[in-house]
């Protein structure tokens, strides 16, 4: 097992917006396979790409009808089959996202469990009988809006759904869906994908009781919470002890994992939610048995705040504090608002730098590292109108929230071309800011100076030091916006500091470190052999170590 995943730099796609080759809209298989040559161009090891199932895409392709077939919107098996072909030619890995906790209510698995309660797949679903008042088993909310539970005429009983109505809940207790999952993930190891993304991973399970979850006493909007901001939506209102995270979720885990181990090189990262995001995270990860990896939203809903130092040390002590596995990290996903638009940076050339900077601080760090699809443009949230929302999360929060299209607008190809260079349709799924033609690639390739020159030339120059890839990491300083880390093997320590914040930074320990040059940060070491950290600069070095 050579144990890529270890340090890896892994590529987010999300197929509707990363290229459109057929000319409809939306992007799809054929137009990932054309761009892979950009994609490799970056230095990354592998992609993580998005879903991709045949689904009636009311939650965009996370409400999946059939796990193994390609939704005609992005292309056939065989447009699958050449994409991962020409991944694995240029050196990429490519892990699938595997959405196992619901599925759409058109999936055939659903439509035989709602006839009736004798069925073959009558439990395969979360269904419960009403209450004596007709009222729904408990106070369980849906992520997006609403109570979790929606009553059928058929059964005369509730079903679960954790999020849309759309997407009911499987029962993952039962055995028999266990081993339905089972065959799923089979199949596409048979097909040749290198692992996967679990969604939701901590959902797979719930209370058997169906307690209640307590109130959130001091519940107030727009509190950070474990990396997230609290919404004034009602399922931000509870402590999700009992609908989520059960300990018996665990074995399931465990199962997967099994059946990843029994094919060379696959891995298995997964996204957790909770009410305590490390220590689940540290739970999924521990031993050889779980996850290989985990990520969570505490780097996710980082906006650059007061002691940001400080928080990237607090971290990794809670983290390790749990005695967790091997971590992943993100600043920004398809769910999240853009990292270029999180830190309240409003001249242009600044945020630039500051762009540049968190690159190489995410990926100096220790872990698996995930860049999403034109975070290496600096792309920024688009401001997507009312009129032309698409996500059913935004449209229910407006205006207190936008939702997610604001990340999830197309990838733009060239600055002066129809829609950016995305697509030749009259119209795209969603609208293409035009301030984004100006970050768009072909005018960032004729820059030495744009993030996506500075990605290319750093992730390149980290794969020089062993230490930055797979190196024990420990804080030595995390003050007043300045972050010095180590990354140590047997061979080597190397030194990294950023500037997280605005006004200039100086560290008198040069006389310690060995500088390395060509990382793209800017920094200067004066006469007397201070360092010198402008705003959002960064050094490397290496430690001396004596003889």
């Amino acid at each position: 097992m050579s144990e890529w995943w270890r340090g890896a730099v892994i590529y987010q796609i999300y197929p509707r917006s990363f290229f459109d080759a057929k000319g409809d809209g939306t992007g799809d298989l054929k137009g990932i396979t054309e761009k892979i040559p950009y994609i490799a161009s970056l230095g990354v090891d592998g992609v993580w790409l998005s879903p991709f199932y045949k689904s009636p895409m009311k939650d965009f392709g996370y409400d999946v009808e059939d796990y193994t077939a390609v939704d005609p919107m992005f292309g056939t098996l065989e447009d699958f089959d050449a994409m991962l072909a020409e991944m694995h030619k240029h050196g990429l890995k490519l892990i699938i996202d595997l959405v196992l906790s619901h599925t759409s209510d058109r999936h055939t698995w659903f439509q035989e469990s709602r006839k009736d309660r004798d069925n073959p797949k009558a439990d395969w679903y979360v269904w419960v009988d009403p209450k004596p008042d007709g009222s729904p088993p408990n106070n369980w909310q849906s992520l997006f809006g609403g109570v979790a539970w929606a009553y059928d005429n058929r059964r005369g009983q509730y079903y679960m759904h954790s999020f849309l109505t759309s997407q009911p809940d499987l029962n993952v207790r039962n055995p028999q869906v266990q081993d339905a999952l089972l065959d799923v993930a089979r199949f596409w190891l048979d097909r040749g994908v290198d692992g996967f993304r679990l969604d939701v991973a901590n959902f797979y399970m719930h209370d058997e009781q169906l307690r209640d979850n307590p109130p959130r006493t001091e519940f107030e909007p727009g509190k950070l919470y474990n990396g997230l901001y609290l919404t004034p939506c009602p399922y931000d209102r509870q402590w999700h002890i009992y609908d989520k995270s059960r300990p018996e979720n665990l074995e399931f885990i465990e199962r997967l994992r099994a059946l990843t181990d029994e094919y060379d090189d696959k891995m298995m990262v997964a996204e957790i939610g909770d009410d305590d995001n490390m220590k689940t995270c540290a739970e999924y990860t521990r031993g050889n048995n779980r996850l290989h990896a985990a990520y969570n939203f505490e780097l996710l809903g980082w906006y650059g705040e007061e002691g940001s130092a400080e928080k990237f040390r607090d971290l990794f002590i809670r983290y390790h504090s749990y005695e967790g596995g091997w971590p992943a990290w993100a600043f920004s996903n398809h769910d999240v608002i853009r990292i270029a638009s999180r830190g309240g940076v409003e001249d242009p050339e600044l945020n630039t730098a500051r762009i540049k900077m968190l690159i190489a601080l995410l990926t100096s760090l220790y872990g698996t590292v995930f860049l999403y699809q034109g975070e290496e443009l600096g792309l920024t949230e688009a401001d997507v109108p009312f009129e032309k929302l698409q996500d059913p999360f935004g449209i229910f929060l407006y205006p207190d929230s936008k939702g997610r299209d604001g990340c999830r607008t197309p990838i733009p190809w060239t600055g002066s071309e129809k829609n950016a260079g995305f697509s030749s349709a009259d119209e795209t799924w969603l609208p293409i800011p035009d301030d984004h033609r100006m970050n768009a690639v072909s005018r960032q390739e004729n820059d030495p100076a744009s993030p996506l020159n500075f990605t290319r030339h750093f992730l390149k120059w980290r794969k020089q030091y062993p230490a930055l890839v797979s190196g024990e990491i420990d804080f030595k300083i995390a003050k007043n916006d300045l972050l010095v880390l180590t990354r140590k093997t047997e061979e080597e320590t190397v030194v990294a500091g950023f500037n997280l914040g605005m006004t200039e930074k100086k560290l008198d320990r040069a006389a310690e470190w060995t500088m390395l040059d060509n990382h793209g940060l800017p920094v200067r070491v004066n006469d007397n052999g201070v360092i010198e950290l402008p705003a959002f600069g960064g050094f490397f070095a290496r430690e001396n170590r004596s003889s």
